[in-house]
């Protein structure tokens, strides 16, 4: 292995590879390289190859052969339980199957990260006899090289318009403000309201909000983009985080992957195009086809570029939303439709994730590709152009085909794409900064696509799930054009595809066996109506949940059936009315007046993992608009006016510095309550790994280690076999710099950055990793303690000295615990200097793919004398 590497630096981009894709976006695509294949011998990207070959750290994804019956979930009723079965189903083939391949893996010493809805796992590695041995593995597809799609700034080239430049703008951004404050309304595109933009108008969306009064209500849609601006006046109000009165929760509605929108789990768009996709799907104002749909949402791309592991882990999230963290996955909250304004090459493997959506029942709308001339044919790329997915090319305003939009036939599969077509020259919608602007793309035709779907089954409910109903009314009423020259017929072409989308005549054409239920929700005392509270009709053939508007109407399509509606939200008694039967064609009002419920006084104490008082800890009734409250100095904090009810109180640290964990505790009011919260132990990610301080047991070096000056590494050999992160270890590299790594020393790494992160170095113990120099006063040394099977092996800095300030010192250590696997960090002499404390520092811990970790603390002065933190794995 190669030892000498680029140093690392904070902040570093992903490097873009030589294949160079489109979110929505034009730009030249480049073709693969060829991939090296033979008889009984998995193909093997050359791209891969040559890097391996060259002594290059690379990634790539190690594709299995094995796929997931999804045969069950296409045969489960109910969005909630085809989503499960799906999930279900992919998780465990992916853990069986995967299962020799990981052992393979920690036996080399190698990282990966495991992805269960493609079957597959990103490597890093630099070792040639590794790939070779891969190819020659009966479980193994492919090898393919990590891939990078990048969007084109030619596509977005025109101004922003501010929100008051136009009346349209101006009307979704007046309206919209009260949403925000209420939660999930329509009232701002009620009939008449609004003039709808250009594409809007053109397959005729405003037509279906003004004949069938439905504008998407009860159905969720998903956008995997750059981002969302979630506050911006014309998408806050249906967001589906958003909880009323200016509080909102991301969790299960928000995913980042990239990690570029930070740590606290905001959501963010760091280019626009994310927000711009989502506004023609479900923007207020005439902006978007489906203004009553509400909408969540998953950052696959880092900005100007969506890597292929983002991508990945976005569509997972997209099938089983998680919480911020990406964990305790929740299918019953996958959304019905998700949007995919981006694409590009020809060797994906997306389309086992659009198999795999569609098995749930979820449709997906991909985006053709911008790189057409107006003449040349096979121009879509994938995801778009394979057979399972429903690609969207785009036209203008005059009814012509788009310049850029990408033609069939597809190169992937041979199949006719485009599969429709829809608005995507000069499509104006929102943008970052509550403003609007329009711009081109195949990126802009796709959600006219995804919202017309919102509107097909909020109208007709018994078709959500039924994806290929739900297609075949799209292209059925869709406006055939003769173009031919690149193959198909005047019905169905590689130029237009099916035609131009009319969504009029898919809901005039679909199967009309529903009712509309409305009615308004009032406070019973005052009369006054009571928006953002939940509607939901429960019965054996649907389910179906709306939000009260601002005026506390509602609006539900059901099927034929037997429900039992239930009225739920803060601040009022729940109401309920069993036996509510539903007619087909049968409209039927409904109205409910509310009793309100007594508020009470909630005051409390949180401590840390020690059971010290914890100051700047954050304090929230979760999933209420009730204002979050933060501890003072003494950990104490005070919630004046909490409704009586069922809760869930959360709290969490300032910063993820120590082991201070978060907390989610039953919280019931019926009266002034006091409570205390002790902070658990945190643990990372995949909860492998759980962090607590410990008190100090210091082991004395007994035994020196070479290692001197300034970014020095060398190798010791463990007394006995080291289990970290599923891999055994019996070897391991000890920097200058305060590291243990696993995997390889690297030279350079004096730029200490937080764990986990996406750089390298990647598989290591950060004892204490900073600017280091070990001079004539400073040693490494190691120690084992203890009797076989209950042995402690220590790693040993003896005075190590800061580059920035030579004259202070630190020593500190990592333990290796035999019986338990623990790993502990400990710490002697540290006195009152921050660079002691860790004011440079990074302490913690980092799997071999970089994906996972727990990151003590980063650039925090937390440490003291006779600190120790012990990493203990799950189930020691």
């Amino acid at each position: 292995m190669n030892v000498s590497r680029t140093p690392r630096r904070r902040g570093g981009a992903w490097a873009a590879v030589a294949l160079v894709a489109v979110l929505g976006g034009s730009a030249a695509v480049l073709p693969p390289s060829a991939a090296a294949s033979s008889p009984g011998r998995a193909q093997v990207d050359a791209a891969v190859l040559d890097a391996v070959s060259a002594g290059e750290q690379t990634r790539f994804f190690v594709v299995l052969k094995d796929r997931a019956d999804l045969s069950a979930a296409k045969k489960a009723k109910g969005h909630g339980a085809r989503a499960k079965a799906a999930f279900e189903a992919l998780r465990t083939e992916a853990a069986d199957s995967q299962r020799p391949l990981r052992s393979f893996l920690d036996r080399k010493k190698v990282g990966y990260e495991s992805y269960w809805i493609a079957n597959a796992l990103l490597v890093t590695t630099d070792d040639k006899d590794v790939v070779e041995a891969l190819a020659t593995r009966t479980d193994v597809a492919r090898v393919v090289k990590e891939r990078t799609y990048r969007l084109d700034a030619v596509e977005a080239a025109s101004a922003s318009i501010s929100a008051s430049a136009s009346p349209s703008a101006s009307a979704s951004a007046s309206a919209s403000a009260s949403a925000s404050a209420s939660g999930n309304t329509v009232a701002a595109d009620a009939p008449g309201a609004v003039t709808p933009e250009w594409g809007v108008a053109d397959i005729k969306a405003d037509q279906v909000w003004d004949q069938y009064g439905d504008r998407g209500e009860g159905v969720v849609i998903a956008d995997i983009d750059s981002g969302v601006q979630y506050d911006h006046p014309a998408l806050v109000g249906n967001y589906r985080g958003n909880l009323g009165n200016g509080a909102f929760t991301h969790d299960y509605n928000w995913y980042d992957p990239t990690g570029q929108c930070g740590a606290s789990g905001t959501p963010c768009d760091n280019n626009g195009h994310g927000t711009h996709t989502m506004g023609t799907m479900v923007a207020s104002g005439g902006v978007g086809v489906a203004p009553g749909a509400t909408w969540i949402a998953a950052k696959g791309c880092e900005s100007e570029s969506c890597s292929d592991a983002s991508l990945l882990a976005a569509g997972q999230w997209i099938l089983a939303p998680t919480d911020r963290n990406g964990q305790n996955p929740r299918p019953d909250l996958a959304p019905d439709i998700v949007n995919n304004s981006w694409g590009g090459g020809n060797t994906t493997f997306y389309q086992d994730i659009v198999e795999a959506w569609n098995s749930a029942g979820i449709f997906e709308a991909f985006a053709a590709g911008n790189d057409g001339d107006g003449v040349t044919c096979s121009t879509a790329h994938a995801p778009g152009t394979q057979a399972p997915a429903y690609g969207v090319g785009a036209y203008d305003s005059a009814g012509r085909i788009a310049s850029f939009s990408g033609f069939g036939p597809s190169l992937v599969d041979g199949s006719a794409k485009p599969n429709i077509t829809a608005p995507g020259v000069n499509i104006r919608s929102t943008w970052p900064g509550s403003t609007y602007k329009a711009i081109n793309g195949t990126s802009m035709a796709t959600p006219h696509v995804a919202g017309a779907v919102a509107l097909l089954w909020s109208e007709a409910p018994s078709l959500i799930g039924n994806i290929d109903a739900t297609r075949a009314l799209l292209n059925d009423a869709a406006h055939d054009v003769d173009d031919t020259h690149c193959g198909g017929t005047t019905g169905m072409n590689n130029v237009w595809g099916e035609g131009k989308l009319d969504v009029l005549g898919a809901v005039d054409a679909a199967p009309h066996t529903a009712a509309v239920v409305t009615g308004r929700v009032t406070d019973k005392a005052t009369g006054a109506p009571v928006g953002n509270l939940t509607v939901k009709a429960a019965g054996d053939t649907a389910t179906r949940t709306v939000t009260t508007g601002a005026d506390g109407s509602y609006r539900l399509t059901l099927p034929a059936g037997i429900y039992t509606l239930t009225l739920g939200g803060y601040g009022y008694a729940t109401a309920s009315e069993a036996g509510f039967e539903v007619a087909a064609g049968g409209d039927t009002a409904k109205d409910f007046a509310l009793d309100v419920v007594p508020h009470h006084a909630l005051t409390g104490t949180v401590l840390d993992v020690t059971g010290k008082p914890l100051p700047g800890a954050t304090v929230k009734v979760a999933g209420t608009p009730v204002p979050a409250a933060t501890t003072d100095a003494t950990g104490r904090f005070t919630v004046p006016d909490v409704a009586e009810g069922a809760f869930t109180l959360t709290a969490a640290p300032a910063a993820p510095v120590k082991c201070n964990g978060s907390s989610a505790q039953p919280l019931t009011v019926d009266g002034d309550e006091t409570t205390t919260v002790r902070l658990p132990n945190r643990t990372d990610a995949t909860g492998t790994y759980s962090c607590a301080p410990v008190a100090s047991s210091w082991i004395a070096g007994s035994t020196k280690v070479s290692l001197t000056g300034d970014e020095d590494a060398t190798t010791v050999t463990l007394p006995f076999p080291v289990r970290f992160y599923d891999a055994t270890y019996t070897g391991a590299s000890v920097t200058t710099n305060g590291l243990v790594d696993f995997l390889a020393p690297r030279l350079g790494d004096y730029k200490n950055t937080a764990l986990p992160g996406a750089a390298q170095p990647d598989g290591v113990v950060a004892a204490f990793w900073d600017d280091l120099v070990l001079d004539r006063k400073s040693s490494v040394q190691t120690a084992t303690t203890g009797s076989p099977g209950a042995r402690r092996f220590a790693i040993v800095w003896n005075n190590a000295a800061f580059v920035a300030a030579p004259t202070v010192r630190i020593s500190f250590e990592a333990v290796f615990d035999e019986a338990s696997g623990a790993v502990t960090l400990q710490y002697k002499g540290i006195g009152s200097n921050p660079l002691q404390q860790g004011a440079s520092a990074t302490t913690g811990i980092e799997n071999q793919a970089g994906t996972d970790g727990l990151g003590h603390s980063f650039d925090s002065a937390v440490l003291g004398d006779a600190t120790a933190i012990r990493f203990t794995p799950k189930g020691a």
